[in-house]
């Protein structure tokens, strides 16, 4: 049996290996290693995947979820809605520019931004919403859309755990997730769903003034050589990682269908044991597993953690410690803010590997494994 990781790149790479030798061969016999045709090229490749009118390349997910904001010409003070349960980068761009995060609860069973609690977090001095599609699923963007409509609010979705998601719309009309707020962030880190072998990340809008402004502040506020308008940052998507991404776009939807065929298992393997929750598949989108995270009930979450590790399996918690209870934020006297519900789940969440490469030997293996863990500790 293969080594069981949370991500197999190797193997992945292995089925892909001429394609992608070939490009980067091509790039570096070219030279064109910034803004070549390949940055281009995949620009317009996922503008048609994603059905968005503009795509923007940049450097990374952090960098992309920081320039959407400086975009909307948000102004220090201004308060951000967010969740806490989420990556930290989510959280820290925001305090980063002088903004307020606003940490508001998520749903139990979807672990998304809960909608309702956004409506009773609004304020005047209120300026955007940061909903998260956390672990493969989208937010209910229907809803939060209405309220901000009602309320006059951007909404700046993260969308790095979840592209390739659609999200279903009760007119039964179908979107990507990252095409739905006013601009959409993602990360191409070499573990997600779209990975690159370094760094990389995007912004998507339909926006066309939006776009114009996004795409001279990546490139240090420029509108023309040397003629810079706006502040801005250095932020941009290299050649090489450019074709690898055009290169793995092309087979996103297998990758997708091949993580939702491991949760499948899962699915059906652990409906026989009470204490371990599934992750709940809500009817408005596509979860596309960039997690495949449980919820225990009764079952100790860290005793089952080093239980795997020590037989070799990996499992990660996804997050042990949220946004609002970070030291980071204290200024803001988040540590303060009550949400019982995001802190229920990161005392008892855990992720298992899910990944396009898994066999069922390892499958099997890791199923076996918490059943003995859940028979001992009945």
């Amino acid at each position: 049996m293969k080594k069981i990781q949370m991500v197999d790149l190797i193997s992945q790479y292995q089925k892909i290996k001429p394609e992608i030798n070939s490009a980067i061969t091509s790039i570096l016999e070219s030279a064109q290693f910034i803004n070549g045709p390949e940055v281009k090229g995949f620009q317009t490749d996922l503008e048609t995947y994603l059905g968005a009118k503009h795509v923007i390349p940049c450097a990374n997910g952090t960098d992309a979820l920081q320039v959407a904001l400086m975009g909307l010409g948000l102004k220090p003070g201004d308060e951000v809605i967010t969740p806490s349960f989420t990556y930290i980068a989510t959280t820290e761009v925001i305090a980063l520019l002088g903004l307020k995060p606003v940490f508001v609860d998520v749903d139990r069973d979807t672990f998304c931004v809960d909608a309702e609690a956004i409506k009773k977090a609004i304020t005047s001095k209120t300026k955007a919403i940061v909903p998260v599609h956390l672990y493969g699923q989208a937010a209910n963007m229907e809803e939060i859309m209405k309220i901000a409509n009602a309320h006059n609010l951007a909404v700046i979705e993260d969308n790095a755990q979840a592209i390739g998601s659609d999200y279903h719309f009760s007119d039964g009309t179908n979107s990507k997730t990252g095409t739905l707020g006013h601009v959409g962030c993602t990360s191409f880190f070499p573990s997600k769903n779209l990975g690159c072998y370094g760094d990389g990340g995007a912004i998507f809008t339909n926006d066309d003034e939006l776009a114009a402004q996004i795409r001279m502040i990546v490139n240090h506020g420029q509108s023309k050589r040397y003629y810079h308008d706006v502040v801005g940052v250095n932020s941009r998507l290299d050649s090489i990682q450019a074709a690898v991404l055009r290169i793995k776009l092309r087979k996103l939807d297998d990758y997708i269908a091949a993580r939702r065929k491991v949760a499948d298992h899962y699915d059906a393997f652990f409906k026989k044991f009470p204490g371990v929750k599934t992750p709940v598949r809500s009817n408005e989108s596509k979860h596309v597993f960039h997690q495949y995270t449980l919820t225990l009930e009764g079952v100790d979450r860290n005793e089952l953690n080093a239980f795997l590790a020590e037989r070799d399996i990996p499992s990660m918690i996804y997050y042990p410690v949220p946004a609002h209870r970070q030291k980071m934020f204290s200024s803001f006297g988040s540590e303060q803010t009550d949400l019982p519900v995001t802190d229920w789940l990161t005392e008892r969440v855990i992720s298992l590997p899910v990944h396009t490469e898994m066999e069922q030997e390892q499958l099997d293996y890791i199923c076996g494994a918490i059943e003995e863990f859940l028979t001992v500790n009945a």
